[in-house]
């Protein structure tokens, strides 16, 4: 399974929602999650990928609250046997102007098997 998949299985069991996808939705609306890979390195059969994870609400505060739920979530996903380690390397308010939709994002490392 790659790290994404893996990803979005674990925040859909631990946030209790199907809302957290590989992509936007056709049809956004309320609260949703996006995992995206944005790099990896491999050393000595070790990964380690750079995985954005966006938190989309209807409001910048939803949008916030929502990136708060899924960091306190983040942190549990070491306790899966694929996960070595998980580092937030930083989160910020990555509204989408041009099509209005709130949005924060947040980085992170994950060394995985």
């Amino acid at each position: 399974m790659n790290i994404e998949a893996i990803i979005i299985d674990y925040l859909q069991n631990k946030l209790q929602t199907d809302n957290v996808h590989g992509e936007i939705p056709d049809s956004p609306a309320g609260e949703f999650f996006v995992v995206d890979k944005t790099g990896s390195t491999t050393v000595d059969h070790i990964c380690t990928s750079t995985v954005a994870i966006q938190s989309y609400g209807d409001t910048k505060a939803e949008a916030a609250e929502s990136n708060e739920r899924m960091k306190r979530a983040m942190e549990g996903i070491v306790e899966l046997d694929e996960i070595g380690g998980c580092y937030l390397e930083t989160d910020y308010n990555y509204t989408n102007i041009a099509r209005k939709q709130y949005r924060y994002q947040a980085v992170y490392q994950i060394t995985h098997y």
